[in-house]
């Protein structure tokens, strides 16, 4: 009984000593492992992950058995290895950096206090409209809405047109003989920025081999940055998202409406009653 009481009493003493910045401490490092964690699950650097830490095991082992040859041969492959990481996976540390960098809590703060409601619901409407036109007649498009993530390298590569948006010019850029069709549009503060635009192309080898090179533009774009990528297809007039990586297809009119607004706007209270009225009298 004296030994449960010890045992007590010393979880007792070893809580009353943490403060709060150690629980702060343990909860930004338990975030850091979790994004971190997330990020490399479903990359090429989660294999090498893996291989990392059989190598990093077995040189504390070997540190504790006292196996000298084998602990130095382990020491410097770590050393070495550590360059070559940085030079063989540079795009991949790079994509991280810039998702952390992007996705702020004070970018996001900022993105739903600010702005016109009604400026974002116009660019989003019509983009619908397009898309559904684009559908029916096959028409291939790839429209990018820009989030916290700044696409200026990208935006670069096009033509700036910074237009109020409408769904007839988002119609005239993407008919199959205008000169910037087969380049993506970029959407910045819901104005269409810049057309004719190039995207980088996922190195995702799970990636279905049917699609073409505009879905694997807009999953490139989409694991690059935080954007939310609108893609129709030429051949099948299918309309489909990417977002984080990932690719959902077959969207309706109302579907990629709600879909834009949940990750444009937000899903909160205050938006839904906002828009439930003027969303149920529309349709396409």
């Amino acid at each position: 009984m004296e030994i449960i009481k010890s045992a007590f009493s010393f979880i007792l003493l070893q809580l009353s000593a943490i403060s709060v910045f150690d629980i702060i401490d343990i909860a930004v490092v338990s975030v850091i492992f979790y994004y971190l964690f997330k990020f490399i699950s479903d990359r090429r650097a989660g294999r090498l992950a893996v291989g990392i830490l059989i190598i990093v095991v077995a040189l504390f082992l070997s540190d504790i058995f006292n196996m000298h040859t084998l602990n130095f041969l382990l020491e410097n492959v770590v050393q070495v290895g550590i360059i070559g990481l940085l030079i063989v996976f540079q795009t991949e540390l790079r994509t991280f950096l810039e998702k952390v960098g992007g996705s702020s809590i004070i970018g996001s703060l900022n993105k739903k206090s600010s702005g016109d409601m009604q400026k974002i619901m116009q660019c989003i409407d019509s983009i619908v409209e397009s898309c559904v036109s684009f559908s029916e007649n096959k028409t291939g498009a790839l429209i990018v809405f820009e989030r916290s993530t700044k696409l200026g390298d990208v935006i670069r590569t096009g033509t700036i047109i910074n237009s109020d948006p409408a769904s007839f010019l988002v119609k005239n850029i993407f008919y199959n003989k205008a000169p910037l069709h087969d380049g993506a549009m970029i959407i910045r503060d819901y104005r269409l920025y810049a057309a004719g635009c190039f995207l980088p192309l996922s190195q995702n080898e799970n990636i279905v081999k049917n699609l073409g090179t505009r879905h694997r533009a807009a999953i490139g774009m989409s694991e690059n940055s935080d954007s939310v990528v609108v893609v129709v297809s030429e051949e099948t007039g299918i309309i489909s998202v990417a977002l984080g990586g990932e690719l959902k297809m077959n969207y309706t009119a109302q579907t990629l409406k709600s879909e834009l607004i949940k990750n444009l706007i937000g899903d909160d209270d205050k938006s839904k009653r906002r828009h439930k009225t003027k969303s149920s009298q529309e349709e396409y």
